[in-house]
């Protein structure tokens, strides 16, 4: 069973959120995606939070944003393999979920966990592309 009105606790407490985080294409950070309907990607957790790959700054407070899952997915329109150093020095293997992408308030943002290799950054711009524009 979804835990719907947990996330919307959290969801109220986040909306006053006041602090705004810097980011930058490339980053990832641990952000609240909540508790979503259907096959759309969730937040884990007390906090219903999931590392997002931030793609491109919209305005001060809004930026499109790619989930990311350590399950294994196959390489492919939908899917990209990444790694990323942790601030512990660890290498991390992640998934960039392309299919689930999405526009995110700052508000959500908790903190930066990582940075995008350059090449598999501009293999994910190149995969949303063809996701808006398949010709």
């Amino acid at each position: 069973m979804k835990e719907f009105d947990k996330w919307n606790e959290v969801k109220k407490e986040t909306d006053t959120n006041r602090f705004r985080v810097g980011i930058k294409p490339r980053e990832i950070f641990w952000v609240k995606i909540g508790v979503n309907v259907g096959d759309e990607e969730y937040g884990k957790g007390r906090e219903f939070v999931r590392p997002v790959i931030v793609i491109r700054q919209l305005t001060k407070d809004l930026f499109v944003g790619v989930p990311t899952t350590t399950a294994q997915k196959e390489n492919n329109d939908y899917f990209q393999n990444i790694f990323y150093t942790d601030k512990q020095g660890r290498e991390i293997s992640s998934f960039a979920m392309i299919l689930q992408q999405r526009v995110f308030s700052k508000k959500r943002v908790l903190y930066k966990i990582g940075t995008v290799k350059k090449e598999e950054f501009t293999l994910i711009v190149e995969k949303l592309k063809r996701l808006i524009d398949p010709t």
